[in-house]
């Protein structure tokens, strides 16, 4: 078998999955403000293959530690990307919204930068030891694919609703696209708790791997 090189690597099928995901992001940046139907289109199109690059990651063999911090900024630029356009959109929300993606910036980055310092190839892979509520988010399959494609429907929503109601359902006197922001709001809530989760076990983590440095050097 011939050595892989840093080409190779690059050029790997998920990571190919994760540049198309960026130039979907661009596209929908640039048309945020001005066309909200590609906008949704791209944005919506991108996250699903968020699900795709990590099947084909695992069914190829092509997992690296490059496509795991390739798929984690696009997802942190992606929320990051919306958000800004948000702030716009909904000038008197402006300060939860920073807020809410300072939370989610932050709290990913500790999370992964953990997750190398302590040896792991993910920062989807934790530890038996590991917070409850972690553990069950990125163990099980279904709760970590219904918070994160809840909660891009949320700020999805919530994008759309800045433009338009589209259709209604006159049985319950609402617009699909109402309907479905109020459906994903508490999954937003839970996503946004775990994102604090994440902030405070990633940084009593960090705190340990310190304290045990220090506790050798004595």
């Amino acid at each position: 078998m011939a050595a892989c090189t840093a080409g190779d690597v690059l050029l790997f099928v998920p990571n190919l999955i994760g540049y198309s995901r960026l130039v979907l992001l661009v596209v929908a940046c640039y048309f945020m403000l001005t066309n909200y139907l590609i906008t949704v289109c791209c944005y919506l199109l991108s996250e699903l293959l968020d699900a795709v690059d990590g099947h084909a990651a695992r069914a190829l063999g092509q997992s690296s530690r490059f496509g795991a911090l390739l798929d984690m900024l696009s997802d942190r630029a992606s929320t990051a990307c919306l958000m800004m356009g948000l702030s716009v959109l909904y000038p008197k929300y402006c300060f939860l919204l920073q807020m809410s993606m300072a939370l989610d910036i932050v709290s990913h980055w500790m999370h992964l930068h953990v997750s190398t310092v302590s040896g792991s190839s993910s920062h989807k892979t934790i530890t038996l030891e590991g917070n409850p509520v972690l553990k069950l988010y990125y163990t099980s399959k279904v709760v970590l694919f219904s918070m994160c494609a809840g909660n891009e429907l949320f700020y999805s929503m919530l994008y759309l609703l800045a433009f338009t109601e589209g259709p209604a359902l006159a049985v319950l006197n609402i617009s699909v696209i109402r309907l479905v922001f109020y459906l994903s709001c508490p999954v937003w809530f839970c996503k946004s708790a775990i994102s604090v989760i994440h902030l405070v076990v990633a940084s009593y983590n960090i705190a340990k791997i310190d304290a045990a440095e220090r506790s050798k050097g004595n």
